[in-house]
């Protein structure tokens, strides 16, 4: 399943986020650390660390803080 969003800072569509990154994205906002989230997932902590920073570049997000709230306000 792949989500396509909208940014916050623009009308435009984001890209859509791939399951993994959804995945990362919804262990990071349900407050796992990065290690905790790769051994939950099967993934080394660099995996999950390139998954994020994926993630932020697509959406044009900077901080945790600001993909935890994207995910809480998406339901994940």
């Amino acid at each position: 399943m792949s989500l396509t969003l909208t940014t916050p800072y623009t009308e435009a569509p984001a890209p859509a986020l791939a399951p993994r990154e959804l995945e990362t994205l919804r262990h990071i906002a349900s407050g796992r650390t990065y290690l905790q989230a790769a051994r939950q997932m099967g993934l080394s902590r660099h995996t999950v660390d390139a998954y994020l920073r994926r993630i932020r570049a697509k959406l044009n997000i900077n901080t945790t803080a600001e993909l935890t709230r994207l995910a809480i306000s998406l339901g994940l």
